[in-house]
């Protein structure tokens, strides 16, 4: 009996430790985590950018309702008509200065013009008719009338005098890019300080005329053609074609100028049928035979350094 019942004892103690295991495990199942939970913290910046868009809503809707405000309203109406006053009087003073709409007409050219004119430049002897054509009191376009200054073959005859001393510096081994801004750079200043003397001639003679400053730009630069001419001439077949083409467009040039000007600075006595006489008559032919005569003087000046 009594080894019975220590037998007995023994397994009681025995199964006493496995219960406790089991309840310790069961009881850490429940009572503490593995992991933490996570999703209360993802649930913030859903959130947050929740409110962040209702509050770029919420600014729109008070953006929209500060448009519709009358007082912005007015503003944004006196901002565009102070806009639009300060590009009128931007216009206003442009066109003071530098008629665009005027420069408009003095290119409209086409090619028919364009070869009438340099035939007229190089041949003027057999061309009768010298006068403007006016379509009610304004004169027509050079496209229609091949005696109306352009500033077309001027332009390019300018340009094409620059890239033609280019060459003949090139044939002399003296090209840069220097020496051929110098010559671009002088030929220019002539020609503007050719414009003002003639400006200021006219205002001492206290000549009634309708040439404008840009008529006597589109007359002064007439010479280039001949300038070009010459050149190329002396390049391809040396310095005796050079003289010979540069004195044929000397003497082209002046008689081109003396019948264009004699109708725009003899145009009172012109219009009246009377011949040239008095004091005041008289300067003015000296006048147009000066501004004839200086254009040869310019054309052999800007290019007898260019042929050896």
């Amino acid at each position: 009996m009594d080894y019975t019942a220590t037998q007995s004892g023994f397994r009681q103690r025995k199964l006493q430790p496995n219960m406790r295991m089991g309840n310790s495990s069961m009881d850490g199942t429940d009572g503490s985590q593995l992991f933490e939970d996570t999703s209360g913290v993802a649930a913030g910046p859903q959130a947050g950018y929740s409110n962040q868009q209702a509050g770029l809503q919420a600014a729109g809707f008070s953006g929209q309702s500060l448009l519709s405000d009358p007082m912005s309203n007015l503003a944004m109406a006196y901002g565009s008509s102070l806009a639009s006053q300060g590009r009128e009087m931007v216009d206003k003073n442009l066109d003071r200065f530098i008629p665009i709409s005027k420069l408009k007409y003095y290119f409209a050219v086409d090619t028919v013009y364009v070869g009438k004119k340099l035939g007229l430049l190089v041949f003027p002897y057999m061309h009768e008719n010298w006068e403007v054509s006016y379509q009610q009191d304004t004169p027509v376009a050079p496209r229609f009338d091949v005696n109306a200054p352009d500033l077309y073959i001027p332009a390019m005859a300018f340009i094409t005098y620059i890239l033609v001393a280019g060459l003949a510096l090139g044939t002399q081994n003296k090209f840069s890019p220097e020496l051929l801004g110098v010559q671009a750079s002088s030929a220019l200043v002539w020609l503007i300080m050719e414009v003002l003397a003639v400006l200021l001639s006219l205002y001492l003679v206290t000549v009634n005329t309708d040439l404008t400053t840009i008529d006597l730009l589109a007359f002064s630069g007439y010479k280039y053609v001949g300038m070009i001419v010459g050149v190329v001439s002396g390049l391809l077949f040396g310095r005796p074609a050079y003289y010979l083409s540069l004195l044929w467009c000397c003497a082209a040039i002046f008689v081109f100028m003396i019948r264009t000007l004699r109708l725009k600075l003899l145009s009172e006595a012109a219009a009246e049928g009377r011949q040239v006489r008095g004091s005041r008559n008289q300067l003015r032919m000296y006048l147009t035979m000066s501004i004839a005569g200086a254009q040869p003087l310019f054309m052999f000046w800007l290019t007898y350094h260019l042929i050896r």
